[in-house]
């Protein structure tokens, strides 16, 4: 089975992933993007489903795991009896290049003996290639995928994988490339492992070198802005949710999806992110991308794209793998055709924060927006599956109408502020029929706290976003009751879950039970500090500080019970909150504040 979540690490090329795990095998990897097939499975699966391993033979006594400095450069170190070496992972960052994975073993002290595993297995773990040798490569083809592998090692075929044993002493150094390209295509150019190294380093650290953020929590903030990086794809500017596939929300159920799509409801917190942190070609590129995938009817927006910006995203079951814990693997995503109302507000918000920060790209993104809010002024009434998209049924989800709400009120700042053309009087009447909507209908002023869909009992914590996006200040006294019956009943050792479930509610269409959803969390704990609850604020930051792995990453969920990390990961979702709460405790010019002061002005 493979390791716990949170003993993976990644590395990336700017095109797609890879997971290496603490144990020195790298069990996940897509080529050549992050949503193409994997040629190691064995996250999902079993060893058999592909995985590559380099790791002392005797095993280690101890093992030590890194990021250098602020790079996407992995090292493991391992010392055993007779010695220390450590294992040093990346991936060269790539433009036309094809996509490679570089690891060298080093010597550190004494003498060390290694074994290697390579089990390459494309389409998912299902296809076993063919593998032979050109010159000083092995070569594994089948179908369209080929991968070659050189290392002056000697190599030798063993039960369908390929297998070394090695010893490396201090001061030495053994390099492997393993090169993804087209079948069709001629042999990749080899690589010297040593030389792409300081590439690779060299241009993490020069990326990084445009942080603006300063202040107490830097490392984590800088991991997560290298996290974000890492699930961007260079040639389009779209950046995945995640890395993987179907790493379940909870252990052994079925709650698990494929995220290595393009969320738009991403694009808002994303796009802030970047922009306050002193990226700002990432966050034109990221605008771009968002302007040509939504470009076209209206009526047809989708809440998720392919990475450069497809739209069939055709979900079905990978039954030859055994799954993460049992569960179920899935490939595509088929929530990709709900209604989701809440993304035109996404949509609507971040293009408006883009272009109060400065973002004047020529593209006719005004005259895609009109469009846009004609639909939301037809639809906003109709019932849709919400931000969590549910599979049981579309419902009147009060977060859809809040940011229904943002896309009429950003519609008429732009008007007001930038002088473009439209309807402003019409706007201004549509955003305050949803306002009066919202608080008639999706708040129960008997427990007062807004509620999931209109006329429920349920909560959610997606409200935490009320004061967010500005519809209502935080010290109002409909926020507060809001944030106590959030604590009440959603707050599970000190961690939020995303909305009650009760087993016979079918609200989700899902049994009941998950982790505890950190996103959330990190909205509870903006809360506190727009409520000026400061310690507060600050303690539950550093509570989800905290559940960060060893090299700084999180994924979506935190099982409570377990201890461990749930969902797919590494998750874009929780380290872009984890950035914008941190510049909120830091500064007064921080994404949260600033995107909460917009709605109230």
């Amino acid at each position: 089975m493979a390791l716990p979540i949170e003993d993976y690490a990644i590395i990336a090329d700017t095109q797609t992933s890879a997971l290496a795990g603490r144990n020195g095998s790298i069990d996940w990897l897509c080529v050549p993007r992050f949503d193409s097939g994997a040629i190691f499975a064995a996250l999902l699966g079993e060893a058999e489903n592909g995985h590559w391993t380099i790791a002392p033979a005797a095993g280690p006594v101890t093992t030590r795991r890194r990021y250098r400095d602020e790079t996407l450069v992995l090292e493991t170190e391992f010392e055993t009896a007779t010695g220390v070496a450590r294992l040093i992972d990346f991936m060269p960052p790539r433009t036309e290049s094809p996509s490679s994975v570089v690891r060298i073993v080093e010597g550190v002290r004494g003498t060390v003996d290694f074994g290697m595993e390579l089990r390459l297995r494309f389409d998912y773990g299902h296809v076993v290639p063919w593998v032979h040798r050109e010159g000083d490569a092995l070569v594994a083809v089948a179908g369209p995928d080929a991968a070659w592998l050189r290392t002056p090692v000697a190599t030798r075929g063993e039960n369908l994988a390929t297998r070394a044993d090695f010893t490396v002493r201090a001061g030495e150094r053994v390099p492997f490339v393993l090169t993804w390209r087209p079948s069709h295509l001629p042999p990749p150019e080899p690589i010297d492992a040593a030389h792409e190294l300081g590439v690779t380093e060299g241009y993490w650290r020069g990326w990084v070198s445009a942080c603006t953020y300063q202040g107490e929590w830097r490392e984590a903030v800088v991991r997560s802005l290298l996290t974000l990086k890492a699930l961007t794809y260079g040639p389009t500017g779209g950046i995945v949710a995640a890395a993987t596939t179907s790493l379940p929300e909870k252990l052994g159920g079925v709650r698990n999806w494929d995220y290595r799509f393009c969320w738009l409801r991403d694009a808002t917190i994303t796009l802030q992110a970047l922009l306050y942190s002193g990226f700002q070609s990432e966050a034109i590129a990221w605008r771009r991308w968002l302007l040509r995938a939504i470009a076209g009817n209206p009526a047809e927006l989708q809440i998720m794209y392919g990475v450069a910006g497809e739209r069939r995203l055709d979900e079905y079951r990978a039954t030859w793998l055994a799954g993460y814990d049992g569960n179920p693997v899935r490939i595509g995503n088929a929530a990709a055709e709900q209604f989701q109302l809440d993304v035109y507000g996404e949509v609507m918000d971040a293009l408006h924060q883009g272009r109060r920060a400065g973002l004047t790209a020529d593209d006719p993104a005004w005259g895609l927006q009109v469009k846009l809010m004609e639909f939301v002024e037809n639809h906003w009434r109709e019932p849709d599956e919400g931000i969590w998209e549910v599979r049981g049924g579309p419902k009147q989800f009060t977060h859809s109408k809040l940011m229904a709400w943002v896309a009429a009120d950003r519609a008429v700042k732009a008007i007001e502020e930038f002088g473009l053309p439209g309807p402003r009087d019409r706007w201004t009447r549509l955003r305050d029929d949803i306002r009066a909507d919202i608080l008639k209908k999706g708040y129960d002023p008997r427990r007062a706290t807004f509620t999931q869909f209109y006329g429920s009992v349920e909560l959610d914590a997606a409200m935490l976003m009320v004061p967010l996006v500005g519809f209502l200040p935080a010290d109002d006294e409909r926020v507060r009751g809001t944030v106590a019956a959030i604590e009440e009943h959603l707050l599970v050792d000190g961690f939020v879950q995303r909305y009650t479930q009760h087993p016979d509610s079918g609200v989700d269409g899902l049994p009941p039970g998950e982790g505890a959803f950190l996103a959330c969390t990190f909205w509870l704990a903006d809360n506190y500090a727009l409520m000026g609850r400061h310690d507060e604020a600050r303690e539950t930051f550093h509570r989800l500080l905290a559940l960060r792995n060893d090299v700084g990453l999180l994924s979506e969920e935190y099982d409570t019970r377990a201890g461990r990390l749930v969902g797919n990961f590494p998750q874009a979702f929780s380290h872009v909150p984890l950035i914008d709460t941190a510049r909120t405790l830091t500064s007064a010019l921080a994404p949260t504040e600033a995107r909460a002061e917009e709605g109230l002005r």
